[in-house]
């Protein structure tokens, strides 16, 4: 159930005539490719947090069009994973690849470079647009890459921490970035690594010739989905400023419903379906993603709501919060590169899973009861630590996420695992952000001084992220099957 059978990825045959992929002479070259790429993208998806108020205060932007600096990257780089990842597929993975941060160097440049809101809301969409492009397809260029299950489950390390790093990162080199320099260098930092990441990527991504569109061109389900997504995300991100129940919210959140589900219902029927239904009835497949859901959404609270808190209540500086949080990512590192693909080799994706679910619980509680003044090695050390349960829980769901993939399927496995990650954010930013506002709002109206509402807010914003890692946990528990365990030899 884990990983993908090799017979199912010949990463080393020839192409036959759905465009399979040549396997590079220096696979680790090209697994270093992907995830320089994904810790750019990534990174630049927290980044922004820290430099929000240097950015209304640049640019003169109001309360409402300063959420877009996110909103416009989220809506872009969530709703378009999915179709980019068939596009793939059927176009060829590198080339879609090498187009996705090429468009996403150049929009690092031009958001580097806005001197106006609307400007830097347009780069910043276009952003979202070549993440979604480069990050779709990582996924299935790196099980191509590496079809036997030993080296994959390490590949897939490497890359789960890239990815759970770079929140953390974010944090940090936001926070130096602003205080030493300006705004403006959040965004063109990603200018040298992405060149490099286009030079080596020309030179060590396998080359593939894609399915054809012949082969899933369905135009009108890519106009269903890109459209359901994108109108999803939006009615999400837009919640704690119109409401939850609110006639936007609702009106917007309906007519996502209605574009997916005819998305749902094209994809049974057309002869050349956008998304098979054979890849979400591989086992563990569609459970994995609903777990990843809930995981990253609990998670907001801590990625997001412990640098505000820190800030907001405790006091911290930008560059302080920063490193404050750098804990969290060694510990991720040291779990995931070091322990994370041995311990499922010889346990299995869904031990591994449950196990690393248990500190992420706990990290959460812990911050339930977070003071204001809070001490940081007594009060929120020991939850930066904890941190490190991510460190198994990313490469666990990674591996059960692509676990079904066919070589012809790979591209569409890896955005669709990708697109959940993205729900999942913006579910998180949506839920937890309203109930925080909610909370502190109470808590000043009944005289609480700002700082203990604010405090109060993410209180109940970080228990309701503890109910989610619950939820996780049982979905894990009930839905995913025992695995088969390989031993280590």
């Amino acid at each position: 159930m884990s990983t993908l059978d090799p017979a199912q990825a010949p990463a080393s045959s020839p192409p036959g005539p759905g465009g399979a992929t040549h396997r590079p002479h220096r696979p680790h070259l090209a697994l270093a490719v992907l995830a320089a790429n994904t810790l750019m993208v990534t990174l630049d998806g927290s980044i922004v947090s820290v430099a929000m108020p240097a950015l209304q205060r640049d640019l003169g932007f109001g309360a409402a069009g300063l959420s877009w600096v996110v909103n416009a990257y989220l809506i872009a780089f969530g709703g378009l994973l999915l179709l980019a990842g068939r596009l793939g597929d059927l176009l060829g993975r590198k080339r879609m690849f090498l187009a996705g941060t090429g468009v996403f160097t150049l929009a690092s440049l031009l958001a580097g470079a806005a001197g106006a809101p609307g400007l830097l809301v347009a780069a910043r969409f276009l952003q979202g647009v070549g993440g979604a492009m480069a990050s779709a397809v990582a996924l299935g260029l790196l099980v191509t890459l590496f079809p036997d299950p030993a080296g994959r489950a390490r590949a897939i390390a490497v890359f789960s921490f890239t990815g759970a790093a770079g929140a953390s990162l974010g944090q940090v080199a936001g926070g130096v970035l602003t205080d030493a320099l300006s705004w403006h260098w959040i965004f063109l930092v990603n200018l040298p690594p992405g060149l490099a990441v286009l030079a080596l990527a020309v030179r060590s991504l396998p080359a593939d010739r894609g399915l054809g569109l012949r082969a899933g061109a369905d135009v009108l389900g890519a106009l269903y989905v890109t459209g359901g997504l994108m109108t999803g995300i939006y009615a999400v991100v837009q919640i704690e400023q119109r409401g939850p129940g609110s006639a936007h919210t609702l009106g917007f959140g309906a007519l996502a419903l209605v574009l997916l589900t005819a998305f749902a219902r094209r994809q049974s029927r057309a002869r050349t379906p956008l998304m098979p239904p054979r890849v979400l009835r591989a086992p563990g497949v569609a459970a994995a993603n609903l777990v990843q859901v809930l995981v990253v959404a609990a998670m907001f609270a801590f990625s997001i709501m412990v640098a505000l808190n820190l800030q907001q209540v405790q006091g911290y500086g930008a560059a302080r919060t920063g490193v404050a949080m750098l804990p969290a990512a060694l510990a991720i590192g040291a779990v995931s590169l070091g322990l994370s693909a041995r311990l499922i080799a010889r346990f299995g994706e869904r031990r591994i899973l449950l196990a690393g679910l248990v500190p992420l619980g706990v990290l959460l509680a812990l911050l339930v009861r977070l003071p204001v003044g809070a001490s940081y090695p007594v009060d929120l050390l020991p939850s930066m630590l904890l941190g490190a349960g991510f460190g198994l829980v990313l490469p666990a769901l990674t591996s059960l996420g692509m676990s079904g993939a066919r070589e012809d399927d790979a591209g569409l496995a890896s955005g669709l695992f990708t697109t959940t990650q993205q729900l999942g954010m913006a579910l998180g930013l949506a839920v937890l952000s309203t109930l925080a506002a909610a909370r502190t709002e109470h808590l000043t109206a009944a005289g609480a001084s700002p700082a203990a509402a604010l405090n109060g807010g993410h209180h109940l914003a970080f228990a309701a992220g503890t109910v989610l890692l619950g939820a996780a946990f049982l979905a894990a528990l009930v839905l995913l099957r025992a695995p088969r365990i390989r031993r280590s030899r």
